[in-house]
């Protein structure tokens, strides 16, 4: 989709692997808590974008997979950063 942000699954298993100090070969495929939060936190700033992620988005990852798909449905719906108005312009406006 164009204007999205790209994110692959590559991507979420390097920033796993960095974490774990080992080959991205060896990192598995479920994820627990702490490397969901190190992972939210890591797509936050590379994206520089705010992931508002429901509870029960967040129970339902339980492996890399489910991370991506959460991860881009999160970044699909939100407003990228540049595009929010600007409160005084639209108090001008109206």
């Amino acid at each position: 989709m164009a204007g999205q942000p790209d994110l692959e699954r590559a991507d979420l298993v390097t920033m796993l692997a960095d974490l774990a100090g080992k080959p991205a070969a060896e990192v598995g495929d479920r994820i627990g808590s702490m490397e969901l939060a190190w992972l939210v936190h890591l797509v936050e700033q590379r994206l520089d974008r705010r992931l508002d992620l429901t509870d029960d988005q967040l129970a339902g990852i339980r492996t890399v997979d489910d991370a991506l798909a959460v991860f881009r449905a999160c970044l699909a719906a939100a407003t990228p950063p540049h595009t929010s108005p600007d409160p005084m312009t639209a108090a001008a406006d109206g």
